[in-house]
């Protein structure tokens, strides 16, 4: 027996190819493999992560598809883009949750944890609203240290 596809993995296949055929693109084998790819990964990813999971899907996918096609996946709300002040982004599957999310990210393993915090999402538009502005974008990172790195830490004589 075939393999259902679930409604939202076919919403998003739609929203996505409507979204790039608006942009005057195509959805390419190549670009629908990194599709696949970014919806699929599990937790917060690279581009190198992404181009060895679509490259597992379909061989042809370069480097310079992913790079290409990583704006649209942002553009599209497929994933989203996490930078912590390091010399290369990540990026996580977006699940569909419109809550409010902090990430606390490791400052020695690059660990990323996703909390959910409603209250920044009020806090910025309260703020903003007293000084007479609309918020457009806001983000809460916490930089600390996982518990093993603290450990490691602690260890080193």
């Amino acid at each position: 027996m075939p393999k259902s596809t679930p409604p939202e993995t076919t919403e998003q296949s739609r929203a996505f190819r409507t979204y790039i055929a608006e942009k005057g693109l195509r959805a390419t084998r190549q670009r629908m493999a990194v599709f696949e790819a970014a919806r699929t990964l599990p937790g917060h990813y690279t581009a190198e992560d992404l181009l060895k999971k679509a490259r597992s899907l379909d061989r042809t996918v370069s480097r310079a598809t992913i790079y290409r096609a990583i704006p649209l996946l942002v553009g599209s709300t497929v994933i989203r883009e996490v930078d912590v002040g390091r010399d290369h982004k990540y990026y996580l599957a977006e699940a569909g949750s419109a809550a409010f999310r902090a990430q606390l990210v490791c400052e020695s393993c690059e660990t990323i944890v996703e909390v959910e915090a409603p209250f920044m999402e009020w806090y910025g538009k309260a703020v903003a609203a007293k000084h007479g502005m609309r918020p457009i974008s806001q983000k809460l990172q916490v930089t600390a240290l996982c518990e093993r790195c603290q450990k490691r830490k602690a260890a080193r004589p």
